[in-house]
């Protein structure tokens, strides 16, 4: 279905809405004990996480020339960045249509729309590419029927990144020291937005990335998934590979005990990016004895009642916590094996420079 883009009258008093999102202690078990780490709660911000990257895109854009007062402003999405690109559209004056598929939740296409969003829908992925692709297609005949229309690309652009910057300010105000940061990483955006400034301040950080089994980021073949947000099925140029010392892939069963996890046992929780990073933050909190973990909670609970939350869903989808596994599978490079479920690799390489290895576990 298509709705009609509402052009809003621009609301500049709304970016002093962006950031400063509250920093917590987790200690919920994940699955197990561990010391504690600390998580940033982009879902409680106006727009959720992605508001920063969404203003930035569209400020730089427009101090280049590329975006025109009021011009609409177009993009893929799967949910999370759409909500931001909103809030954004609000509040620099432009229509916003966003390109959706069939997997997104009615709940967002209701909020979407009631943010005055047009929302396009497509009804079925690509044969190769899938549902991005499939988005990316309807995206570009929408750029060639609305002149001057802007399209950000949300994977490819550095103003991406940048408008991470006061998310790193935020996390240097608050603690005193940080050995590990953990990062979910679907367009690449903030883990390379806020890794700079933070090695900047703690030189010997490690940085942890965080991706979904299926998705092509860090080298696995692309498959079907299942969460949302997390992973990719194309490669985007935002992604810092070198920025990175090791990388988790994490399957939808482990990231649904995690989430549930967390709101029995801290009251805060979110979406498949969520659980994903928080178990892995869990899991470097107890391997690093003493270490300071924190990692960013990018969305929150709300969009996730009808898939990660409801009972009957994940029975339908096999996502049993008995099956989720407490510790990762160890391979020593991305080819080594497809990851099914929870793997963790300390070799991270750009999948389009790196070399193809020979073996391969079957």
């Amino acid at each position: 279905m298509t709705t009609t883009a509402v052009r809003p009258l621009a609301r500049p008093e709304l970016l002093a809405l962006l950031g400063r999102t509250p920093l917590v202690r987790i200690t919920a078990d994940l699955p197990g004990p561990h010391p504690g780490f600390w998580a940033k709660l982009e879902g409680l911000a106006a727009g959720g996480m992605k508001a920063r990257a969404a203003v930035s895109m569209l400020l730089g854009a427009r101090e280049r020339g590329e975006l025109r007062p009021g011009a609409p402003v177009v993009e893929s999405t799967s949910g999370t960045l759409g909500l931001g690109l909103a809030f954004a559209g609000q509040a620099l004056g432009h229509p916003v249509v966003l390109v959706g598929d069939s997997e997104l939740e009615p709940t967002m296409r209701q909020l979407l729309r009631a943010h005055g969003v047009r929302l396009e829908i497509v009804d079925r992925p690509a044969p190769r590419g899938g549902w991005q692709a499939a988005r990316l297609g309807r995206l570009r005949e929408l750029l060639a029927m609305l002149p001057g229309a802007y399209w950000p690309d949300q994977y490819n652009n550095p103003d991406n990144s940048a408008g991470y910057a006061s998310l790193a300010a935020e996390l240097v105000d608050r603690l005193d020291h940080l050995d590990i940061l953990v990062c979910s990483v679907g367009t690449g955006g903030h883990s390379a937005g806020i890794i700079g400034p933070l090695r900047r301040r703690w030189p010997a950080l490690r940085l942890i990335g965080v991706d979904s089994t299926g998705s092509t980021i860090f080298g696995q073949p692309a498959r079907p998934r299942l969460m949302r947000g997390l992973g990719s099925s194309i490669h985007p140029r935002n992604v810092s590979y070198d920025a990175f010392d090791e990388v988790h892939w994490v399957g939808p069963a482990e990231a649904v005990d995690s989430c549930r996890r967390l709101a029995r046992g801290s009251f805060v929780s979110g979406g498949w990016s969520t659980g994903a990073a928080a178990r892995i933050a869990a899991w470097a909190a107890r391997v690093h004895p003493g270490a300071v973990v924190a990692t960013v909670f990018p969305d929150g609970p709300h969009r996730y009642l009808g898939t990660v939350y409801d009972d009957d869903f994940a029975t339908a989808h096999g996502l049993d916590p008995a099956t989720a596994a407490t510790r990762p599978v160890e391979i020593p490079h991305p080819g080594a094996a497809e990851a099914t479920g929870w793997v963790r690799c300390t070799r991270v390489t750009d999948p389009l420079k790196a070399v193809p290895h020979p073996e391969r576990t079957p």
